[in-house]
């Protein structure tokens, strides 16, 4: 299996709302941002797969060294090889790849954050650097418009994250992580014991309001931010911002039940989304 093919099966399976917007894509970009994915799966799975520290330490040094390596031009893994043989790819800055293996490394010390401002770090690194490069990939930006695009790509990045935060609460708690800010948390009557324990209360309900408007402001800020004539060349960007917004939607439509279950949009509804999305930007 070549580097390429080993992406492609890693994004395929997956399975989620990010490989729906890489299919429209020209080959080179394609390729270039499937590797990113690739490599970011492979990344956040150091975490979420390895138990014991000192083994997501070792693997985490070994991404720091691999990222060197891609950026002298010999990278080991199909991931950062594949990445490497792209045009955009190539171009990525490695410290941008070393603030995401950082933000990982988060996830080993930090299983509570006392406010919205030390989660907002974690999602920088995790989510509004992988939305920068994956804005370069898409090649929307121009000279004069880089400061707005990587505003546009930060805020989505967020509005991605926040989304994310707010499906897995239930998931993330039953791994004894509560990504919540705790000031928030006390703000609104709502205990770690009653996110640990599946207690739905109308605190919580009111908690969950809370976020949702805050993710909700994230994409209305990222849509503002982005400038008319870099829209097409950012339609995956929009793809995946149309499938999460409606998924946040979704969510709220709900009731939130996401200490017991995992609200997800069907493969068809997504395809829909992607496909409408890119044909009228």
């Amino acid at each position: 299996m070549d580097a390429h093919q080993y992406c492609q099966e890693r994004a395929a399976a997956s399975g989620s709302s990010f490989y729906y917007s890489f299919v429209f894509l020209p080959p080179d970009t394609r390729h270039a941002i499937t590797a990113f994915y690739a490599l970011c799966r492979e990344l956040d799975d150091v975490v979420d797969e390895c138990h014991e520290r000192q083994v997501a330490e070792a693997k985490l040094d070994w991404w720091r060294a691999e990222i060197a390596r891609f950026a002298a031009g010999a990278p080991e893994h199909p991931a950062t090889r594949a990445l490497a043989d792209t045009s955009p790819g190539h171009a990525i800055p490695p410290a941008l790849l070393l603030e995401i293996v950082d933000g990982m490394a988060m996830d080993l010390d930090h299983v509570r954050y006392p406010d919205f401002k030390s989660l907002n770090l974690y999602c920088y690194r995790v989510a509004g650097v992988v939305g920068e490069i994956a804005a370069a990939i898409f090649d929307g930006a121009r000279t004069e418009d880089d400061r707005d695009i990587r505003r546009y790509a930060h805020e989505l990045g967020l509005a991605f994250q926040l989304t994310n935060i707010i499906r897995d609460v239930g998931e993330d708690a039953r791994r004894g992580r509560i990504y919540l800010p705790l000031d928030e948390l006390a703000r609104f009557g709502v205990r770690e014991a009653d996110l640990l324990n599946g207690r739905d209360t109308p605190e919580f309900q009111a908690l969950m309001h809370f976020q949702y408007e805050r993710a909700l402001a994230c994409y209305d800020r990222a849509f503002a931010a982005l400038p008319a004539r870099a829209r097409r060349a950012q339609r995956p960007g929009l793809v995946m911002a149309a499938i999460y917004r409606t998924l946040l939607d979704e969510l709220r439509r709900s009731g939130f039940p996401v200490l017991r279950a995992r609200v997800s949009l069907t493969p068809l509804r997504k395809l829909w989304l992607a496909s409408k999305t890119w044909l009228f930007p």
